[in-house]
């Protein structure tokens, strides 16, 4: 051994003598480096009894990384490493231009480079299997970022930002941010110095760094460039029109300030419709560029005015005979709203009219079209007979109804079914949180539950349903009807009963839930799907059936109130002294009536009381008895078995405004599509038979927030001309 050999060799023994530090003591260095910034005091992991440090425990979870040597080099080469780890002063490869930004580990060597100066690591980076393992707190000093030790946890906590690394000593795993991730190899303590597998650092801080075999040293590449981001509105951008706006959000992960900035692409206005590319650049204090941040603009071609248009059969008629309107209209976009005005399925009074139509597109821009059609003085049809033979099903026509009460009323007789209503409906206007009904009902029931929110506050509306018994109850949902929230009663009333008829059709509302004794769970949840802010107004129908009796409380609470911890403790709320609410047994009431009807001008009247029999039941609040007024809840099932040929059906209400649905023969059909019928001078159209005599099925329930009684009325037609 030459005396040069001997002076390297004792270079080296010093150096590793030196390196024997405990965790917490500062790494050995020839000076700091400028620009650097050094980490928080480190404080090393405190000695048990017998002089050794504790061991840090992980946590697992996997993850994919990358390997910490490149390509094609594995455990031979991580071996010849090692091996040669004790030249490794004597065989550096040749001098490269210096870089600020690069940190250089060299194999099994104590020795690191920042900015060309040199630094002495208290262990030297090791490659064992593959596996690259640095000195922790000597990579974060040189790195600038903040390290700490928790006693409490037994972790080595390393930040960098808003990202927070934690490592434990044997174990293989680490967490980013509280998220658990997987290393290649368990971290571990050495002569007081803790080792972690290199990658796990550069991937959860997104360093770059890359491994010259031929060296025998790891690059890493510590710039740390800024970010770019940016938004780009309005959504909708058309072209020449929209003044494009563009916010950026630009950050430095090392804090310096962004000074520039950069565009490609940008403009205030697109002249012309099509994809544009945009891209966004920031440059820090350090005179680091941002990789670009990129967004792709649709500018859309300028909305166009919708096309208004439309045509008749034909441009001249006579009085009284029907006009067909053939709505024409378009728009690239699609129409939203169509209005007519004046589109009369006839006219009865000569001389020219004028018919528009008003189209409104997604944007809200409208167009108008109009049309003059002349009316002949002579008549076709005369006005009432035109109702009765053309109105079609679901609209009205006004007539004198004062001749109704002179109409032989179907002295019809009727069999009430076992179900339960359960009618929650007072107080109709809820004036205090609390339990606005309850009751224990099995079998077949059916609710219905019509509220309005007047407490000044967002609230919600649930049903609690209660097993008290000593065994499991099974509780199915058969038909479920609900609208609302809305402000105007009538309206929820009216979908209520849409909704309710349309899942008789389409069963969408069958479920089945089981109850454990003394359990409490959420029915009819279509309840409190939304809140109800004040004034709106709730309706719903449903169809039950329980195998037990289970206890139903329908109540009113806070919207963020659970209702499955508070429903015990609410008040019993007291009825308004105007609206009904009770208990009544027997609410489906069938009607079947065998003899002719239509032949003549006849009536069958529902609601009145007389006729048809309000249900007598309990409100189970007051333990009182009660009448149904108006037989609200009752479902009618109607089956006219002798029909005559040419009968119009429709329906009169006598007790105010109406405004709802009927199913004839299995179709749903509106009592006035557009709105209400009223009392006692207007007719919705319902069913019209042919030229032979049929049976014909109806089925009604009372819209809640409409009027009773009602008649439905039988007319016979004129001949058609």
């Amino acid at each position: 051994m030459n005396l040069k050999k001997l002076t390297i060799f004792a270079l080296l023994v010093v150096v590793q003598a030196a390196a024997v530090l405990p965790a917490g003591a500062e790494s050995v260095s020839t000076g700091p480096v400028p620009g650097t910034v050094t980490g928080e005091v480190y404080e090393a992991p405190q000695s048990d009894k017998n002089g050794q440090l504790e061991v840090i425990q992980g946590e697992v979870e996997k993850v994919e990384a990358d390997k910490d040597v490149v390509p094609g080099q594995g455990t031979e080469d991580a071996e010849e490493a090692e091996e040669g780890a004790g030249n490794s002063l004597e065989s550096e490869p040749a001098p490269t231009p210096v870089s600020m930004n690069e940190l250089i580990f060299y194999y099994n060597s104590t020795k690191l480079e920042l900015g060309g100066q040199v630094y002495q690591a208290p262990q030297p980076l090791l490659v064992n299997k593959g596996i690259s393992y640095v000195p922790i707190r000597t990579l974060v000093d040189r790195v600038g970022f903040k390290l700490r030790y928790e006693a409490k946890t037994k972790e080595t906590v390393i930040l960098k930002g808003d990202t927070e690394l934690r490592f434990k000593t044997d174990s293989a795993s680490y967490t980013v941010n509280g998220v658990v991730k997987s290393m290649k190899g368990a971290s571990y303590q050495t002569k007081g110095t803790f080792m972690v597998p290199l990658t796990s650092i550069t991937q959860a801080l997104n360093l770059k760094y890359q491994v010259d075999n031929i060296g025998k040293r790891i690059i890493m590449n510590l710039e740390q460039k800024p970010v770019a981001a940016f938004t780009i509105g309005p959504k909708e951008i058309y072209a020449g029109e929209t003044l494009v706006t563009y916010s950026t959000q630009a950050t430095s992960p090392t804090g310096l300030p962004i000074v520039n900035e950069r565009w490609e692409g940008r403009q205030d206005v697109f002249s012309q419709p099509g994809d544009y590319v945009v891209t966004y650049y920031v440059q820090d204090a350090s005179g680091a560029w941002s990789e670009p941040a990129t967004q792709t603009v649709k500018v859309l071609k300028p909305n166009q005015p919708p096309v208004a248009a439309f045509t008749t059969d034909k441009a001249e008629y006579k009085m009284g005979e029907w006009i067909t309107y053939t709505d024409q209209s378009y728009d690239d976009e699609g129409i939203k709203s169509v209005q007519w005005d004046n589109n009369a399925y006839a006219f009865f009074t000569p001389g020219p009219k004028t018919i528009n139509l008003t189209v409104t597109d997604q944007q809200g821009v409208s167009t108008t079209a109009t049309r003059i059609i002349n009316i002949t003085g002579e008549t076709l049809y005369a006005e009432d007979d035109f109702n009765k033979l053309f109105i079609p099903a679901g609209e009205k026509f006004t007539f004198n109804g004062s001749e109704v009460t002179g109409r032989d009323r179907i002295l019809y007789k009727y069999l009430d079914e076992p179900s339960t209503l359960i009618r929650s409906n007072s107080p109709e206007t809820v004036n205090e949180l609390g339990n606005v009904y309850r009751e224990t009902a099995s079998g077949d029931m059916r609710f219905m539950i019509h509220h309005v929110n007047n407490v000044n506050k967002n609230v919600k509306m649930y049903v609690v349903a209660t097993n008290n018994n000593a065994s499991p109850a099974v509780i199915n949902t058969e038909n479920l009807g609900f609208a609302g929230p809305t402000y105007i009663a009538t309206a929820a009333g009216k979908k209520s009963v849409l909704y309710y008829f349309e899942s008789m059709q389409n069963g969408s509302k069958q479920s089945a839930i089981t109850l454990a004794p003394g359990e409490s769970r959420l029915v009819m949840t279509e309840l409190s799907q939304t809140r109800m802010k004040q004034g709106d107004v709730i309706s719903l129908f449903a169809d039950l059936y329980s195998d037990l009796p289970i206890q139903f409380d329908v109540i009113m609470i806070d919207e963020k109130a659970e209702p499955l911890k508070v429903w015990k403790e609410l008040p019993l709320l007291d009825k308004d002294g105007v609206h009904n609410r009770g208990t009544y047994p027997n609410s489906t009431r069938i009607i079947q009536h065998f003899e002719e009807v239509g032949a003549k001008p006849e009536r069958l009247l529902l609601g009145d009381d007389g006729d048809d029999p309000n249900l007598m039941g309990t409100d189970p609040m007051y333990n009182s008895p009660t009448s149904n007024a108006g037989n609200f809840g009752v479902l009618y099932k109607i089956r006219l078995e002798r029909v005559a040929p040419n009968t119009l059906i429709s329906f009169n209400p006598r007790g105010g405004k109406y405004s709802g649905y009927a199913m004839v023969n299995g179709l749903i059909t509106a009592i006035y599509s557009n709105g209400q019928v009223s009392a006692p001078n207007e007719q919705a159209v319902l069913y019209r038979t042919g030229d032979y005599e049929q049976s014909v099925e109806i089925m009604l329930t009372a819209a809640p927030g409409s009027n009773l009684p009602v008649n439905l009325l039988f007319t016979p037609m004129p001949a058609k001309k």
